[in-house]
């Protein structure tokens, strides 16, 4: 593929400065890359750099102005460069059609160029959108609906009753609507609570490999439109994730929490259930989030505090050793003190 840089600058809406008539032939990254090939620089430190790379165009802010490459200037190099590789590596598509090798229920209700791969099952009365890919060894059980341009990997169990968005993409290996971990004890042994409920995942969601997401007691679990999980998430039964929140590989979220919009989590967190994590959120890896948490805030450490004070405890624990010998020291001189005075006061 040949492309001109004009059309690049079109697709990621930028402005050009230098050769109109660069052909690009591919996109690589700035260290990497050849005088073919488009990169970008979306750092002070890279900008610096663009004299080193031997990129044939780079991707730069809009306020870098004159460099010795042909550059596009653009709001979010970034986002650009990410469009730019859609462009020049598009996601392969198998061939529509349902393989005779699938098992198909009763009642599909199937829209256009839908691709079933070999050794999908698919349960009765489910209804799929056009232009949805299910690969090999996926199982969407009953009454499931999956809207337009989803994507499940191999190994994708979607089970009862749960709803997909359209231009969801759920990788492989990932569990929807597997029972909440609900338990009445009475005292000697713990009796199962049905999960009467289901997950609703909304459009332009995309689910890590191995997420665990549970279907609700009552009600449902929400996934709501453009959240991104890594891999190795869980999400609890009655769990509500906000519009484009962000959860990094290895959280927890236990349930009937609420996540609200635009958060991001980091890795290995923990969030305890029946809270509410605000819009606007940040919360550092490895946290563990024992209470909720306003909208704004930046939070680190278990328990989770504000980050400014958590970055303050941290200060002061590597000095705790010295600090006990110091006070060791003190007390060892006041009681010398308390002794003397008490010998004089007789």
């Amino acid at each position: 593929m040949e492309i001109l840089l004009p059309e690049i600058a079109k697709l990621v809406n930028g402005d050009i400065k230098g050769d109109q008539q660069k052909n690009i032939r591919g996109a690589a990254p700035f260290d990497h890359a050849t005088d073919n090939d488009i990169t970008f620089a979306d750092s002070a430190k890279l900008v610096k750099k663009i004299g080193e790379t031997k990129a044939g165009a780079v991707i730069v802010p809009r306020d870098v102005k004159e460099v010795s490459k042909n550059i596009v200037q653009v709001d979010n190099p970034k986002v650009a460069f990410a469009k730019v590789l859609n462009l020049f590596y598009p996601a392969l598509k198998p061939e529509a059609g349902i393989s005779q090798a699938a098992h198909i229920g009763k009642n599909l209700s199937c829209g256009k160029e839908v691709s079933i791969a070999p050794l999908a099952v698919i349960g009765d009365d489910v209804t799929i959108g056009n232009r949805v890919i299910i690969n090999s060894c996926a199982v969407i059980s009953d009454n499931v609906e999956i809207g337009d341009d989803t994507l499940i990997y191999p190994n994708v169990t979607i089970l009862e009753r749960c709803r997909i968005g359209s231009r969801v993409i759920i990788h492989a290996g990932s569990v929807i609507g597997s029972d909440g971990f609900g338990f009445a004890p009475d005292g000697e042994k713990y009796y199962k609570i049905p999960q009467t409920g289901i997950v609703q995942i909304d459009d332009d969601v995309e689910i890590g490999a191995g997420n665990t997401i549970d279907r609700a007691t009552f009600g449902k679990t929400w996934i709501c439109r453009g959240v991104k999980t890594d891999n190795l998430v869980q999400i609890a039964h009655n769990v509500t994730v906000g519009e484009d929140t962000v959860i990094v590989a290895q959280t927890g979220i236990a349930g009937s929490t609420t996540i609200g919009r635009h958060t991001a989590i980091s890795g290995q967190v923990a969030i305890v259930g029946h809270i509410t994590v605000g819009d606007n959120v940040q919360i550092a890896g490895k946290a563990g989030v024992t209470k909720s948490v306003a909208s704004g805030e930046i939070v680190s450490g278990t328990p989770a505090i504000p980050h400014r004070l958590w970055l303050r405890v941290q200060n002061i624990i590597p000095k705790l050793p010295e600090l006990k010998r110091e006070l060791s020291g003190i007390k060892k001189r006041l009681k010398i003190i308390e002794e003397k005075q008490e010998k004089e006061n007789g």
